[in-house]
């Protein structure tokens, strides 16, 4: 590879990147060939393996520490990016976490944490993104949501809400940027081998997924591969792609 070839031709910001889909998504990226910033909160070791395996290929990575959830910190990583990288022609709204419990033993905490990472952390880092990428004329943003957002869960009202209003900001922030050629999608998996999903009752879930297989992070990150790079997703914005096996079909 020449030093030219080296050069990225467009970057992209993966929140949430040092592992399960977030990791897939930053690697898939790298090998369509845009340079990727690899956020994190807490886990620094994971997410520099990730920047060495995508460099270690012949791509381009960094990784950053923000929790997204913070305003201050999204600003922070925003401005780094830009002064890093030039620009961020693609946004993946992927941070996220669980904190699962039945509604009437659920503690005010654990719902406000669970909202303000997985619901505010999009609002907060598509807000940041706007307006270098209205500037640029250009943009995609990939918002990572879940069915479970689009059909509820039992012990999940946080996750399941979090992930619902993600699909209303997805379509709200698709219309207020079309004009400007910036286009979001939301990508929605179903039950996906990650740490998050270990310990559930496999065999049971098995059954509700008509082609009989958990998903893996790679299934996922193609299709935020397609929206993020390929010409025919620039017509696409406002959707929401379904990774679920056929769990949920519209």
């Amino acid at each position: 590879m020449t030093s030219s070839e080296m050069v990225p031709s467009e970057t992209a910001l993966v929140t949430g990147a040092s592992r399960g889909i977030g990791r897939a998504i930053a690697i898939s990226l790298a090998e369509a060939g845009l340079e990727v910033a690899v956020n994190y909160s807490n886990s620094a070791h994971e997410a520099e393996k990730v920047v060495k395996e995508i460099i270690a290929s012949g791509g381009n990575a960094y990784a950053i520490q923000a929790n997204v959830s913070e305003e201050q910190e999204v600003e922070r990583l925003i401005s780094t990016v830009l002064e890093r990288s030039g620009k961020i022609d693609v946004l993946v709204n992927n941070a996220g976490i669980t904190r699962d419990g039945l509604m009437m033993r659920m503690k005010i905490n654990d719902w406000k944490k669970v909202i303000d990472l997985n619901l505010g952390g999009v609002f907060l880092c598509t807000r940041a993104v706007s307006r270098p990428m209205i500037k640029q004329k250009k943009g995609r943003v990939i918002n990572i949501t879940s069915v479970v957002g689009l059909m509820g869960n039992a012990g999940q009202a946080n996750y399941s809400a979090s992930k619902a209003g993600v699909l209303g900001l997805t379509k709200s922030s698709a219309k207020e940027f079309a004009s400007r050629g910036i286009t979001v999608n939301a990508v929605a998996p179903g039950f996906i081998s990650t740490d998050m999903t270990k310990g559930l009752a496999a065999d049971e879930i098995l059954k509700s997924i008509p082609l009989g297989k958990f998903g893996t992070p790679e299934h996922v990150a193609s299709i935020v591969k397609f929206l993020a790079t390929d010409p025919g997703a620039e017509y696409i914005t406002g959707q929401v792609i379904q990774v679920d096996g056929g769990m949920l079909m519209n």
